[in-house]
């Protein structure tokens, strides 16, 4: 079996034959796909459902951050991960409520740096801090957590698999629902009525190091991304969208392919903030028809049948379009 040994944040020692030539003074550098790591560290056989997005983003994520990370996992989908007292990770892992995460980091981060401080934990020993959270925690029931940790400037990771409704409990809305997506508790014939918050503006106005919106079916730019902040401390804040058989109620061999055409519709924009400034890491050439996303996806299926929603499909149609045009201005 290939294993990876750790050195230090974004480096990688050789220990197989991965077909990535590298040694334990090279940084990765993610220009191709065929420079992505061959093998997972995340352990295989969990309880996650097939074809789960976020499950996705944590493989292609875990696999560059390297096995001396910490995860603090909010109470939500990712929980499935341990089956106590196993869980698929090499390194460590803590479970919290699920607006605990970002305090729960904290002290993990704190205990680390004090033993440092007293030479009683080596620099080589070090772990990197990564909260793992659903939207539900993100956009919602953690939020006031997650905005006293960037106000601390705590030097953490923090992703948010957003599956767009608490998929935990049986897809009820959450405030990362869009807009008419049926939810076991919007049932209604237009779907719910609301909108989807903006948590990447919400971040980036707190002025963290780094917020990314990512994709397990983008890796590339995924991989870049991670690459990216391992450079950076303080807290460093990343969305991924984590398309979900069951709560959107599609077969799971599509997630790849309905991940792609979030971004390809433009629905789910790739971006990063840094420094003050917001870049567009991937803006689609010719844009398709959200119609393309949404009539793959059971919650949006009351806009095709039993009649097709001409003005609903418009209205989210020109939501999209209203966005990028002001991107591209």
């Amino acid at each position: 079996m290939l294993t990876f040994s750790r050195q230090e944040p974004g480096r990688r020692k050789q220990t197989g034959n991965e077909g990535i030539i590298m040694t334990s003074e090279s940084i990765v550098h993610f220009h191709r796909m065929k420079d992505m790591p061959s093998s997972h560290l995340l352990g295989t056989g969990t309880p996650m459902c097939a074809g789960c997005g976020g499950l996705e983003t944590l493989h292609n994520m875990y696999d560059i951050l390297g096995e001396k990370t910490v995860f603090v996992n909010a109470a939500g989908c990712m929980t499935l991960l341990s089956v106590y007292p196993f869980t698929p990770f090499r390194g460590g892992w803590l479970y919290t409520a699920m607006a605990s995460a970002p305090a729960g980091a904290q002290g993990v981060r704190d205990a680390m740096d004090i033993l440092l401080q007293k030479k009683k934990l080596s620099t080589e020993d070090n772990m990197e801090v990564v909260v793992i959270t659903g939207d539900g925690s993100a956009y919602g029931m953690g939020l006031s957590a997650t905005s006293a940790a960037m106000d601390r400037n705590l030097n953490f990771i923090y992703l948010c698999y957003d599956n767009e409704g608490y998929g935990n409990t049986g897809q009820q809305y959450s405030a990362a629902t869009p807009h008419a997506a049926i939810t076991s508790t919007s049932k209604g014939s237009h779907g719910y009525p609301g909108f989807k918050k903006d948590l990447f503006s919400i971040w980036a106005a707190h002025r963290p190091a780094y917020v990314a919106t990512i994709i397990g079916a983008e890796p590339l730019d995924l991989a870049k991304k991670i690459e990216k902040l391992q450079t950076m401390t303080g807290p460093r804040m990343l969305i991924s969208l984590a398309p979900c058989p069951t709560g959107w109620d599609y077969d799971p061999k599509l997630s790849v392919e309905i991940g792609r055409l979030a971004v390809q519709t433009g629905i789910w924009p790739l971006k990063e903030y840094s420094d003050g400034k917001i870049k567009h890491t991937k803006i689609p050439k010719q844009r398709k028809p959200v119609e393309d996303y949404l009539k793959l996806q059971g919650r949006f299926k009351h806009l095709f049948e039993p009649q097709r929603d001409e003005a609903g499909i418009a209205e989210i149609q020109a939501r999209i379009d209203a966005y990028w045009t002001r991107v591209m201005a």
